[in-house]
């Protein structure tokens, strides 16, 4: 990736006016500019919204989750030779791929959405064969300090705001792009089932929330094409028509500091390049739907339709996760989830409901 590309990308980052301060208006709302400027450009940066204590906590929790994970694919013990965390767990929670590769770009993963193969940098001789590349989807069971985040008041106001009172959770990972080793993620829209849906709009596939544990740089960072989340867009040609290059046109970083939190619209153009820097990213990513985009959908081998049972059931880590926060957080404003408003007291946090609502919750996560 050639420095101009970097700098130029950089500076259309900071001059699309699409960053600044969770702010709210006098009546709760997500501040107009705000709402406008994401559904302008398909994603906003949130900065400082958390602080200097929470970001240590999940400093350190990630730190754990990366001592205890299993040391390699499919392996049942850690580094040290102990019981790997998740190995207990429904489904596999860890995943690994070669150092600067790209191991979905033009492969059937995610039903083909990544149609281009990624630019895949010579990793050092001394390099590992794989490296962890991604944690999830069920990676609130992880951390709880993940969890606490998952409830943050501002963040699942934002989430109202955009998809509704009623929204439903999509999926929670965690993005590893480690120094010189970080394999990439092809450039892809994030939905499969609605693109030809005559009732399509810009948010009909719900959007991420990502949380930064360390600075992103144009080097490490997601990168975003602004503006390209209101219809499908033709990587492939675009790829083409750019010289086979995989280096998009007007694609910029989502350049962020510990403790900022993006939104970023799932249908927008999105992905990033092999992490040659020295630079760690570590990113939290929570994903949120409008219900009645999910409601109804058939999915998965057995299929599966998205009922109301299934949707409620999901959507029971949100009270979860905001009486979590309540506990470590008491004199913050909780939020109120409205769907779940009158079953506080069968959502509460504690040792039994880990094992009951939190442990395998992804098994009814559900996909569009």
């Amino acid at each position: 990736m050639t420095d101009a590309y970097l700098v130029e990308g950089e500076r259309r980052a900071r001059d699309l006016g699409n960053r600044g301060p969770l702010r709210f208006d006098g009546n709760g709302k997500l501040a107009q500019e705000i709402v406008d400027a994401y559904w302008r450009t398909g994603f906003y940066v949130f900065e400082g919204v958390v602080g200097d204590e929470e970001l240590s906590e999940l400093k350190a929790d990630f730190a754990r989750v990366l001592e205890r994970a299993p040391h390699a694919r499919g392996a049942d013990t850690d580094a040290q030779g102990r019981p790997a965390l998740g190995v207990d767990l429904e489904r596999p929670q860890f995943q690994f791929a070669r150092p600067l590769s790209d191991p979905a770009g033009g492969t059937a993963a995610s039903d083909g959405r990544h149609p281009v193969k990624m630019t895949e940098p010579e990793a050092d001789a001394e390099a590992p064969n794989e490296v962890l590349s991604f944690i999830g989807g069920g990676a609130l069971q992880l951390m709880d300090a993940y969890l606490r985040l998952y409830g943050h008041p501002g963040l699942l106001a934002v989430a109202e705001q955009i998809n509704g009172p009623d929204f439903v959770p999509w999926n929670e990972g965690i993005f590893v792009k480690q120094p010189g080793l970080g394999p990439s993620t092809a450039w892809h829209q994030d939905g499969t089932t609605h693109w030809s849906s005559g009732s399509l709009d810009a948010g009909t596939h719900g959007f991420n929330t990502m949380a930064q544990l360390y600075p992103t740089t144009p080097a490490n960072a997601l990168w975003v094409v602004p503006g390209t989340h209101r219809s499908r867009y033709d990587i492939a040609a675009q790829v083409v028509a750019n010289g086979g290059s995989d280096r998009l046109p007007g694609a910029v970083p989502m350049l962020c500091n510990p403790g900022d939190v993006a939104i970023n619209n799932r249908q927008v153009v999105h992905g990033a390049f092999a992490n040659e820097s020295d630079g760690l990213r570590v990113t939290l990513v929570f994903g949120f739907h409008r219900r009645s985009s999910l409601f109804g959908v058939t999915r998965g081998d057995p299929p599966v339709t998205y009922d109301a049972t299934r949707i409620r059931e999901r959507s029971r880590i949100i009270a979860l996760a905001v009486d979590a926060r309540r506990q470590r957080f008491p004199d913050e404003r909780s939020y109120r989830y409205q769907p779940l408003a009158d079953e506080l007291d069968d959502n509460r946090w504690n040792e039994t409901t880990r094992a009951s609502i939190l442990r395998n919750y992804d098994t009814n996560t559900m996909f569009i």
